[in-house]
């Protein structure tokens, strides 16, 4: 089929490219609006119990996690002063009327410690902002910066954790222009420097090009049916040029050399695309594969990576195998050069580890383990405003918060009572829980088991008589457990059904539910990456090492994950607030788009040791060949799409600062240590071993394509 797709390719390569242009120009004309039709995801896991929760607190109460906090400093030092209490209760009047509003808490109503600063000087003013993550944080964009203010009474600043979350969108999309505006020449000028030829750059950039500017397309035309994500798009820039260089890489060598074999021009396109196209479509399967274990997650945020990841595959083959082709039969003289000489220095080296295959694969092994030492430390957390750069205004609202209030009431856990009860002892035992502070209910406010305001509380109350209670934690919970905080919660013994919600209820269940299904997800990328490897080797022995080769190169992805953003290493440099914590979902997501980039060379290397080793039946010398002819552009395309994704080192979100620094490295490690000397000991102790399969699953592999006579003598009339 590759043979008959290069041969159509080559002879209507003008209205094959004449078409790639009018395609290119309005996938880029439609997706460049993609970011303002793309979703702003949440942290809610559906169907858990906060979620339920949080229901009820919406249909029963008119009200829900109180997701803008105004922070309001009296301007003459108390916030008890009848100046100060007259601006504040004129400023909530103001908040109550503005839209999507639809519950205000302020101090100077409730009169609860728990919104007073411990000196006096501050006070918090708490909204509830009813409607999707998009609206929510597309309105307070504007309500903000107009509830930012300094008042001769008042200094009022904004915060709370919908206005962190804007503005962690905010920074990811500066991020992402920014990401843009460097990798594209970056990748540009390092293309000439591995070619020594622009026409070759320019046709890989092109193919990189059209993997992003589709799957952009792609996404804002999914987003009409289905949530996406915004974060979406920041993976398809980086993947869309790292695909498009990885695979013209192989396909344009491919093509010299076979032009260097003395095939004219027009044959060797056809005979690329035939061979080096037969292992970028290996390849596109074993990523897109990978990356479609995100969907087993019910959070869109994950499953638009993989919306992503598959559309930015499946478009860099069709522009790997169809579009790149037509170009090369026009302008193939353009590319061509000499390919690498009888060795170098990654010939050299795999050479060398072979002769001394226990000696060199203990000494790699050693590093690799030691790098990846830290990962015996990792502990899941959750995130906070820390997430964002100092001085975002967000983050110092919420530091002043933490840093002047005893509670934290922004966080706090909400307790749904499904029928009418009387709540006392139940109120009056929640609050002696470890990190609380205190416990609002029907009956009054509780703290450490004794009742310290009376009763009145009637916005506890629904309609139906059902009644909720507030549980405000103290400012140490929520920079502790705080799934194990809100567990305790629930397993205190209530009056009535309960249903424990609210920003931490919802973050512990997202925890939970993305840890419960990531053994699956795992299963479904191993297992999957192992059966292609099947399919393209017929080997039982090889598919299996290439998993353990990943899963070590992986080992040391987390270390450093580890060993930066957790422990703090580097943190100075990085630009970034360590947490002593990973949020969970981004080492989930970065373990399925590196397993898949690593598999990716995998394939590329196994694949030419494969067709040596079936021209020349010896193991040794196929292993040596396959490096000698892969290894360079392996290492070529590595350090490119590592540049492309350490770009995001440079931002401000430092979960993506986690992604790009996390995955160039695994990449760098995975292209080097991995495949130049583990791979070739491991091929090299296994002997004969490598190519061992049953005689009926033998037959399951899919074979090279025969180009046809007609095509090798390039003859197309």
């Amino acid at each position: 089929m590759l043979t008959r797709l290069g041969r159509l390719a080559v002879r209507y390569s003008r209205a094959v490219l004449i078409g790639a242009v009018l395609v290119l120009l309005g996938l880029g004309a439609y997706g460049a609006g993609a970011q303002d039709d793309l979703d702003l995801s949440g942290w809610s896991a559906p169907g858990t119990e906060s979620v339920h929760a949080g229901d009820r607190l919406r249909d029963d109460f008119g009200t829900g996690n109180p997701n803008l906090a105004l922070l309001v400093t009296a301007r003459d030092g108390d916030v008890d002063s009848a100046r100060t209490e007259r601006a504040a209760r004129e400023l909530t009047a103001e908040v109550e009327q503005l839209p999507l509003v639809t519950d205000v808490t302020a101090y100077w109503d409730a009169g609860s410690p728990a919104l007073r600063g411990e000196n006096g000087r501050r006070a918090l003013i708490l909204a509830h902002l009813e409607g999707t993550p998009t609206e929510i944080r597309a309105e307070l964009g504007t309500l903000s910066p107009q509830l930012t203010r300094t008042t001769p009474e008042l200094d009022v600043r904004a915060g709370g954790q919908e206005e962190i979350s804007r503005q962690v969108s905010e920074q990811a999309r500066t991020d992402f222009l920014r990401a843009e505006a460097f990798a594209l020449p970056a990748v540009l000028l390092l293309l000439i420097l591995v070619y020594r030829r622009t026409t070759a750059a320019l046709l890989t950039v092109g193919v990189g090009l059209f993997a992003v500017l589709g799957t952009l397309a792609g996404l804002r035309l999914l987003a009409r049916f289905t949530e996406v994500s915004t974060f979406g798009a920041n993976l398809a820039l980086v993947l869309g040029l790292g695909l498009g260089v990885d695979y013209s890489l192989f396909v344009i060598n491919r093509y010299r050399e076979e032009r260097t074999a003395g095939r004219d021009q027009q044959a060797a396109v056809v005979r690329a695309t035939a061979v080096a196209g037969r292992t970028v479509v290996f390849s596109g399967v074993t990523v897109a594969v990978s990356l479609c274990a995100l969907l087993v997650f019910p959070f869109f945020f994950l499953r638009s990576f993989a919306y992503a990841g598959v559309l930015v595959v499946l478009i860099a083959v069709a522009g790997a195998v169809l579009l790149l082709p037509a170009a090369l039969g026009r302008w193939g003289h353009r590319v061509e050069r000499p390919t690498a000489p009888a060795s170098g220095f990654w010939h050299r080296t795999a050479l060398a580890a072979m002769r001394r295959p226990l000696l060199a694969g203990a000494g790699v092994l050693t590093i690799l383990l030691v790098a990846a030492s830290p990962l015996l430390g990792l502990r899941f957390g959750l995130p906070d405003e820390r997430t964002l750069p100092e001085g975002t205004s967000s983050r110092t609202t919420s530091e002043i918060v933490h840093r002047e209030f005893a509670a934290e009431p922004t966080d706090t856990v909400q307790v749904v009572l499904g029928e009418p009860a009387d709540t006392r002892a139940y109120a009056a035992e929640l609050s002696r829980l470890p990190g609380v502070f205190q416990v609002d209910a029907p009956e009054g406010t509780y703290r450490e088991g004794v009742r310290t305001a009376p009763a009145g509380q009637d916005r506890l109350r629904a309609p139906d008589g059902s009644v909720r209670l507030a549980v405000v934690p103290t400012q140490q919970a929520m920079y502790g457990d705080v799934p194990a905080f809100v567990e305790r919660v629930r397993d205190t013994p209530a009056p009535a059904p309960a249903l424990v919600g609210g920003y931490p209820g919802e973050m512990a269940d997202f925890r939970s539910t993305l840890l419960d299904r990531l053994p699956l997800a795992i299963g479904i990328v191993l297992v999957a990456t192992y059966v292609i490897l099947f399919l393209m080797t017929g080997s039982v022995l090889l598919p299996a090492k290439a998993t353990v080769l990943n899963l070590l190169s992986l080992s040391v992805m987390f270390g450093c994950l580890v060993w930066v953003f957790q422990d703090g290493h580097l943190s100075g440099l990085l630009g970034f607030t360590p947490t002593g914590s990973i949020e969970p979902s981004i080492p989930v997501l970065m373990f399925c788009v590196a397993y898949g980039l690593s598999m990716d060379y995998e394939v590329f290397l196994l694949a030419r040791i494969k067709e040596e080793h079936d021209r020349t039946g010896d193991t040794e010398q196929a292993v040596g060949e396959g490096i000698r002819r892969s290894a360079p552009l392996i290492t070529a395309a590595a350090g490119i799409l590592a540049l492309s994704f350490l770009s995001y080192a440079t931002g401000g979100v430092v979960f993506l600062k986690e992604l790009g620094i996390g995955t160039a490295l695994t990449i760098l490690v995975d292209a080097t240590l991995i495949r130049v000397v583990l791979l070739p000991v491991t091929m090299r102790l296994a002997g004969r071993a490598n190519w061992w399969a049953p005689r009926r699953l033998r037959r399951l592999r899919v074979r090279e394509e025969k180009a046809e006579e007609d095509v090798l003598r390039g003859e197309y009339v």
